[in-house]
């Protein structure tokens, strides 16, 4: 039970099963009672029509009972004592009386009989419409099951009683049977055909929904193979088949393709930023060991200021790459509200060696708040600001403004600016648009990157424009507390 296509295949049989089930028993239900119904109108025409002759008169010896085979005939009186049954009725169940055999004085005329007058006459002068005629009760009759044996055949009846009053004020009462035989050779035949059908139908929808499970789920088991086997490879190029279908199966397969794209991109960006990483650490670590060395043969010629500069260069470089390491394993900044206009007015105060003295545009009075870590917001504004002293060539301006429903904080130079073509291509890592500037003056090529990394993960966004001195306009947008 652990295939998908048994699990399906049995849960499909189960539920026609059921289904199957209840409608053959409402079918029989249905069918046995129509077939009782027809069974209880015979039984209640042949009762009636008994009880109307007794009532008009008619004497028990001279009412003839057609039919006593389909329908067996019982009278009963008042006392309970039969007066009158069926010729070749042997046994009766179901009725008021199991006696088959009319008492003597109703048989032999001992006692006054519907027809007779005290005078014995024979009846003539009494006729239906005579106000001393009887009657037959408008009630609905009552219905019974029982059996009856005629001429030494025993089967089953549906019995009607129906009450009739003679002329002479006695009360009997008519019961007519009629056969079931025909409701049960015809129930009977209904549910031999659904016990025989129904195991059959059963095995067809079975095999029905496993071969359709099966051509269903087989391209699932093409992409399972082709998963197994990247796995196995550790090949991410590879990709798993596409369906020609649209249904959920091709929906599951393109979206397992463009997983194994990104994570073939994230593992590519991984493998160039190690490779990147040891490449740009090589150099200040070759570079201080050579001038350890030197100083160690050579005291006189030590080096310190450069190896100084060495090891800041080393040490912001190790920040830089420690930092992108958290930001890629999910970093969230931490909780506060950090005013950009203050941290902007901040930073630049602190910025003591710049070349180019940083105008600032901070309208007085504004607030600008936004929920997130100060220090990485700090190191956002401080990498733009670096990037502009690197470019500009005269001027360098930051200003703060509200933008919608966040803070817009805009860096600008008037330098060269940033191609169109090359305005998403800066902030990816280790990048250097100007490949004849040294490694010392342009930096390793974190400083934009980890200012978008650090926009995203508060939210917000950074992008790169046209400045209206001439040079690049960095925008960095954070959405304001909610």
């Amino acid at each position: 039970m652990r295939s998908v296509r048994a699990r399906a295949a049995l849960g499909a049989t189960l539920v026609v099963a059921v289904a199957l089930i209840a409608a053959g028993l409402a079918v029989l239900l249905v069918l046995r009672d129509n077939l009782i119904g027809q069974a209880d109108l015979q039984a209640e025409v042949a009762a009636r029509d008994v009880a109307g002759r007794l009532a008009t008169g008619t004497a028990y010896d001279d009412v003839e009972l057609d039919d006593e085979e389909d329908h067996p005939v019982q009278v009963v009186d008042e006392e309970g004592r039969v007066v009158l049954v069926s010729k070749d009725l042997r046994a009766v169940t179901g009725t008021g009386a199991t006696d088959v055999t009319p008492v003597p004085s109703a048989s032999a005329g001992a006692t006054p009989s519907p027809g007779d007058d005290d005078d014995g006459d024979d009846g003539q002068d009494d006729d239906s419409s005579s106000p001393d005629s009887g009657e037959v009760s408008s009630d609905d009759p009552e219905f019974s099951d029982g059996t009856a044996t005629v001429d030494r055949t025993t089967a089953d009846y549906r019995f009607a009683a129906v009450e009739a009053t003679t002329r002479e004020g006695v009360t009997l009462t008519v019961y007519a049977g009629a056969p079931l035989a025909a409701e049960q050779e015809a129930v009977g035949t209904v549910r031999g055909a659904m016990l025989t059908g129904l195991p059959v139908l059963l095995v067809v929808v079975a095999g029905v929904t496993w071969l359709v499970t099966r051509r269903a789920l087989r391209p699932v088991e093409g992409i399972r193979r082709e998963m197994a086997a990247i796995t196995a490879s550790e090949d991410l190029a590879r990709r798993v088949p596409e369906p020609d279908s649209r249904d959920e199966i091709a929906a599951l397969a393109r979206t397992t393709n463009e997983t194994l794209t990104v994570l073939e991109a994230s593992v590519e960006r991984q493998r160039r930023f190690v490779a990147d990483a040891s490449h740009e650490l090589r150099s200040p670590i070759a570079s201080l060991r050579t001038q350890l060395e030197v100083a160690e043969a050579h005291p006189e010629l030590l080096d310190l200021p450069g190896a100084v500069a060495d090891t800041v260069r080393l040490q912001v470089l190790a920040a830089d790459l420690l930092l992108l390491a958290r930001l890629d394993a999910g970093e969230k900044p931490g909780g506060g509200t950090v005013e950009l206009g203050a941290l902007v007015r901040e930073e630049v105060s602190q910025r003591t060696g710049d070349r180019i003295a940083v105008a600032v545009e901070v309208p007085e009075g504004g607030a600008f708040e936004v929920n997130g870590s100060r220090g990485q917001l700090s190191r956002v504004i401080g990498n733009l600001l670096d990037n502009a002293q690197r470019h500009a060539e005269g001027s360098v301006a930051v200003s703060v403004a509200a933008d919608g429903r966040g803070v817009r904080v805009e860096v600008r130079d008037d330098g060269a600016g940033v191609p169109e073509d090359e305005r998403e291509r800066i902030f990816e890592r280790f990048v250097r648009l100007d490949d004849a500037r040294s490694r010392d003056d342009g930096g390793a090529g974190l400083g934009l990157a980890i200012a978008r990394d650090v926009a995203a993960r508060h939210g917000g966004t950074l992008t790169v424009h046209r400045a209206a001195e001439g040079g690049a306009a960095f925008r960095l947008w954070l959405p304001r507390p909610a």
